[in-house]
């Protein structure tokens, strides 16, 4: 997966709304090569999910609009959101995982395995739910570097404890009592999850 900033996106507008397609047409990458149009418009939706924009519309006549929040209370209400919602789905999916094997096998080079069809679907919303955790943590980085309100910067930053604080504790239940082949390969698979600050993942 490749990464892409925050701002390149918001920059492909050209102002406060935009056609989907003409922000797919002026977005690329440092090749000067557009993106698959498919994954631009999931990280539209991460977007959308962070709260930088605003969808309308249905498929190649979708529009977003940049959106910006009242005041401090206002974002931080949001940002919260983002996190407690996260933190129950992953929750939920950990007691499920906590005794169950993910991968029934693992190649001896650690690059090739199988998952547990009957782990999968806890798995899948583990994963979903820790890379939207992730892309959080960039957004947030992103509006630390952009923004000049102390008291935001302030709330920001303790949002990114609290995130940091809840990934520990759940890279810690996850690998407990897995064997070293299966803890690498997850942790492979986490890292691999994590954009520059600033960015998001596509």
């Amino acid at each position: 997966m490749k990464d892409i900033s925050i701002s390149t996106i918001l920059d492909s507008m050209n102002g406060d709304t935009a056609y989907l397609t003409d922000m797919w047409e002026n977005c690329v990458d440092e090749k000067r090569k557009r993106y698959t149009r498919s994954k631009f418009s999931d990280v539209l939706d991460k977007m959308e999910e962070f709260g930088y924009l605003k969808k309308q519309g249905y498929k190649s006549e979708s529009t977003y609009t940049k959106l910006t929040f009242i005041d401090t209370a206002d974002q931080i209400g949001f940002i919260n959101n983002i996190i407690f919602t996260n933190e129950t789905k992953i929750k939920k999916a950990l007691v499920k995982l906590d005794s169950t094997k993910i991968f029934i096998d693992i190649s001896k080079d650690l690059n090739a395995h199988k998952f547990n069809k009957y782990a999968l679907k806890d798995y899948d919303l583990f994963l979903k739910s820790i890379t939207s955790m992730l892309g959080l943590t960039s957004s947030i980085l992103f509006t630390l570097q952009n923004n000049s309100n102390p008291e935001l910067k302030k709330e920001l930053k303790s949002c990114l404890n609290q995130i940091k604080e809840f990934l520990d504790e759940t890279n810690d239940i996850l690998m407990q009592y897995r064997g070293s082949n299966e803890r690498i390969v997850l942790q492979r698979i986490i890292n691999n999850k994590i954009p520059e600050p600033g960015f998001l993942k596509i």
